[in-house]
């Protein structure tokens, strides 16, 4: 069985699934393969609901972006240029299928695993983290955040309590000012600030 975090070939079965956020609706394409292939997923809806969006300016980077729900949904309520990264070759592809069916031209999508190939810092970065691609692999996207934020950029996560968000938080503040944003059944928004 294929995990979302991998380039595993699965059989295709194109879907489109519709949602509604921000007094908008917006429509993507997802596969097998995919994190979430049926709904936009209820950590990254709490995510996009808690970020103070008209705040987002600059360049924003999404890392684990699968088929590019955030960076299609802020990118049609913002001005910010978002770009996603993500190992899944298949939730590229759909990443950029998404950003053309739904009108958002300010986004750019590219393999990579975690930072391996980010070459610029950036205001913001936003994750909803691939829990089960293990704790290796979260932490080196949340710790290493720092690594690609410019001076007083800003982190923002979304985790469950029981997936360790309070440990984790506890280890961002050795290079953030941490704060929960948002608390919403067992979901907590961080955000983490540059010291």
């Amino acid at each position: 069985m294929g995990q979302y975090f991998s380039n595993d070939e699965l059989k295709s079965e194109l879907r489109i699934f519709t949602t509604h956020i921000f007094d908008r609706e917006y429509s993507f394409y997802t596969d097998n393969g995919v994190f979430s292939k049926d709904k936009l997923d209820f950590g990254t809806r709490t995510l996009l609901e808690s970020i103070p969006i008209h705040d987002l300016t600059g360049n924003v980077l999404d890392v684990g972006c699968g088929y590019g729900v955030i960076e299609v949904i802020l990118g049609k309520v913002t001005s910010a240029n978002y770009e996603g990264l993500d190992v899944n070759r298949r939730a590229l592809h759909l990443a950029e299928m998404n950003a053309k069916l739904n009108g958002v031209t300010n986004v750019r999508f590219y393999e990579s695993n975690t930072y391996e190939c980010v070459n610029k810092k950036y205001n913001f970065i936003i994750t909803n983290p691939p829990i089960r691609a293990g704790k290796k692999v979260v932490y080196d996207i949340v710790m290493n955040a720092r690594n690609y934020l410019l001076d007083n950029g800003v982190l923002y996560i979304v985790i469950r309590k029981e997936q360790g968000a309070k440990s984790m938080m506890r280890d961002l503040e050795k290079y953030y000012k941490v704060e929960v944003i948002n608390k919403n059944k067992g979901f907590f928004v961080i955000k983490c600030v540059l010291h």
